[in-house]
């Protein structure tokens, strides 16, 4: 019997130390190869001669991760041969060892990592001028250790492209998370402040390992407690664990918060009392969060309060928060996302409210932008309004959470959507006139910069629901860090940090990513068809949908207009004329359906059925091929994963192996539902050589999905 336990132990001991449930993220720290000894074995200690909490934490970060990547300890020492050496630009030892003129080259969060040899010592040096650039620095070269991709002579300096880079959390008081498809919110707001959950020094953690450095707690859609003394005196519990990992704290604000909070008449942005409340809660805020962002506001947008309630502007609202966080150093993100019921195209609508208010927003207002016109459909056109405000602060708004890309079940690696709009010229100050450029103060020189996006972490083990889903977090890190970085480049970082570096998993698991967000538009919403999701969730095809009494805007009908001559929404200038706010020679190319790009055709125009594509076939039958395509490539994924199986710990194996067989099913749901759909009006056969339909139309129709446990 004894034999047999510890023949038990010995075979299962190993299986549950090496178990992987997702929980590290990419921040593994795997034991060198052979050939990667020798190189790790020059490093000897670590040394830093400042004293701070983050320091420690960056010092602490090396040495663990050391542990386990060589098998040793370098504790903290004095120089000598082979240190690390930790400091600011005022450090002794970096001055010692870094010339000043080497060192003016930073900004605030920008690090140096450099090989440095004095006498007959060697030494390598990761500084910063604020101490959060060298926790970036030490993680950047644990990045490079990770990814073997460290060097025998380090000379890097790296500068981040925006100021804030920020998760916007649409977190709500009861732990519920509107658009959170990985469980409850982290944020245990009925323990705080007392009881601290260990995960929020690791969210802050993971956050600091690929720059982002604020976050937004609550949902846009903000409820006013969020402002009272019992709530800020848990959001500042979070603040203080965040602030070494140089993580700032923002907050989403209800506009009406002095009328619901403060007993007022009203909340108007004119009235004295308003903002003279306004400035007492920022006053009180700032005394117990010193280092406090600012606010987050979604005003006068799908029923929220905001300035218009009382005629005035979002100029007006922006300014009153603005002046009242101004001493303080607060800025204000408004968001652009407005649209109201009316006969206006709802994608021209957002360009329409805010053109008109161009250079009146005070200067630590920064307008915030959803990254298409419409709202986070898997493509969408650039939003026109980029550019358009030339001497207005802008941000892009994208969405990491899938919303409208299969939630938590469907491998999409978002990194391609994100470059697409980054990438996209404007043509705003002539060809170059990216919004990357735009945002980052290129092109337009501001106060602020930023970059957001809406995150996808929830208290499940794995942060995201999704292993893969773990990689949109870390790609808009990176991009958000350096928007010149190619999709491809993340991916390789994050297989490698994350799996292994084995280049016959590597490679076709890379394949699989880049292709993904493409595979998902086939089989949901090809050739620039977009929000045909079921009401609601906005998870399933409802193409047919129509709420009896619901606001056209919120329906499908409203945007793929089929009818029995074609498909698509016309916006030339013969329709709604959204093409005439894109500067030329955009909103020509836009506007002639033989220039217009076709994976954006259905968006700009309504096509005949047998309108001839570039490719000979006619639209009806390319929507189908695109349609098969995309079933075709998730059961190709599904192969590959598959034959992956001797790369991967068994336990995120078979869970990415689950979430494929949901993805494949949920890709013939939409290819069924949409052809079969569409069918009834096109009268059109689909081309013999696709595999048939497997449902019937009005047994799709029927289907009722009870998402509650997703929000």
């Amino acid at each position: 019997m004894k034999y047999t336990v510890y023949l038990f132990l010995f075979l299962v001991l190993p299986l549950l130390l090496f178990a992987e449930d997702g929980s590290r993220l990419w921040l593994r720290y795997k034991p060198l190869t052979w050939m990667q000894k020798e190189k790790g074995n020059t490093f000897s200690s670590i040394v830093k001669d400042e004293k701070s909490a983050t320091l420690d934490i960056a010092s602490r970060e090396l040495s663990s991760a050391w542990k386990e990547i060589a098998g040793k300890d370098i504790s903290s020492a004095t120089l000598q041969d082979g240190s690390i050496v930790l400091g600011t630009t005022n450090s002794k030892n970096v001055r010692s060892l870094l010339t000043g003129k080497e060192l003016k080259d930073l900004t605030d969060d920008g690090f140096i990592i450099r090989s440095v040899k004095k006498g007959n010592r060697n030494y390598t040096v990761i500084t910063s001028a604020e101490e959060r650039g060298i926790l970036y620095g030490v993680f950047h070269f644990l990045r490079l250790i990770q990814t073997d991709s460290l060097s025998d002579n380090l000379n890097i300096v790296e500068n981040p492209k925006y100021k804030v880079r920020i998760l916007n959390h649409w977190d709500n008081l009861d732990r519920t998370v509107e658009r959170g498809y990985a469980g409850y919110s982290l944020w245990k707001w009925d323990e705080l402040p007392n009881t601290l959950s260990p995960r929020y020094e690791a969210y802050a953690r993971a956050n600091a390992s690929i720059g982002i450095n604020a976050t937004v707690l609550n949902n846009v859609n903000a409820t006013p407690e969020i402002l009272t003394g019992a709530y800020l005196a848990k959001v500042k519990a979070l603040a203080d664990v965040f602030r070494p990992y140089g993580l700032k704290v923002y907050l989403a604000v209800n506009f009406s918060s002095p009328k619901e909070l403060g007993g007022l008449s009203d909340s108007d942005p004119l009235n004295p009392a308003v903002n003279k409340w306004w400035n007492n809660k920022v006053k009180d805020i700032y005394k117990l969060i010193p280092d406090f962002g600012g606010f987050l506001v979604k005003a006068n947008s799908e029923g929220l309060p905001g300035p218009q309630d009382y005629g005035r502007t979002h100029a007006d609202g922006a300014n009153m928060l603005a002046d009242a966080l101004k001493p303080y150093g607060g800025i204000v993100m408004w968001r652009a996302f407005v649209y109201n019921p009316s006969n206006e195209d709802r994608a021209k609508q957002a360009y329409s409210e805010f053109t008109p208010l161009d250079g009146q927003f005070r200067d630590n207002v920064i307008i915030q932008i959803k990254n298409g016109p419409v709202d986070f459909q898997p493509r969408e056109p650039f939003s026109p309004l980029f550019g358009a405000l030339r001497d207005t602060q802008e941000m892009v708004e994208f969405q990491i959470t899938q919303e409208y890309l299969g939630f938590s079940n469907h491998l999409v690696y978002l990194s391609p959507m994100f470059k697409e709009t980054l990438d996209s010229d404007t043509y705003s100050d002539g060809e170059g006139s990216t919004i990357a450029k735009i945002t980052d103060g290129t092109l337009r020189s501001g106060k602020v910069t930023a970059i957001s996006a809406v995150a996808n972490i929830g208290e499940d083990t794995n942060w995201c629901g999704h292993h893969f889903a773990q990689a949109n977090w870390y790609a808009f890190g990176r991009l958000a860090w350096n928007h010149r970085l190619t999709s491809e480049q993340i991916a390789d970082e994050w297989i490698k940090m994350t799996f292994s570096n084995n280049k016959d998993f590597m490679n076709p698991v890379k394949d699989m990513m880049l292709s993904s967000r493409e595979t998902t538009v086939d089989y949901m919403m090809p050739l620039g068809l977009h929000h045909i999701f079921a009401f609601g969730h906005h998870y399933g095809p409802e193409p047919w949908g129509d709420v009896p009494g619901a606001r056209p805007d919120w329906m499908p009908w409203y945007y793929h207009n089929a009818d029995s001559t074609g498909l698509g929404f016309d916006r030339t200038t013969s329709g709604s004329n959204a093409v005439s706010q894109y500067f030329p020679p955009l909103n020509n190319i836009y506007n002639d359906i033989a220039l217009c790009p076709e994976n954006l055709l259905l968006w700009f125009h309504h096509v005949p059925w047998d309108y001839r594509m570039k490719n000979g076939k006619t639209l009806w039958d390319e929507l189908c091929y695109k349609y098969d395509s995309g079933v075709q490539q998730v059961r190709a994924y599904q192969k590959l994963w598959d034959r992956m199986e001797e790369y991967v710990d068994e336990q995120r194996f078979r869970e990415i192996q689950s979430k494929l067989r949901i993805q494949a099913r949920d890709a013939v749901w939409w290819k069924d539902a949409c052809l079969l759909y569409f069918q009834t009006f096109s009268k059109r056969q689909i081309p013999y050589d696709i595999e048939r339909p497997v449902h019937e139309l009005e047994d799709l129709k029927k289907i009722k999905l009870d998402m509650k446990h997703h929000n």
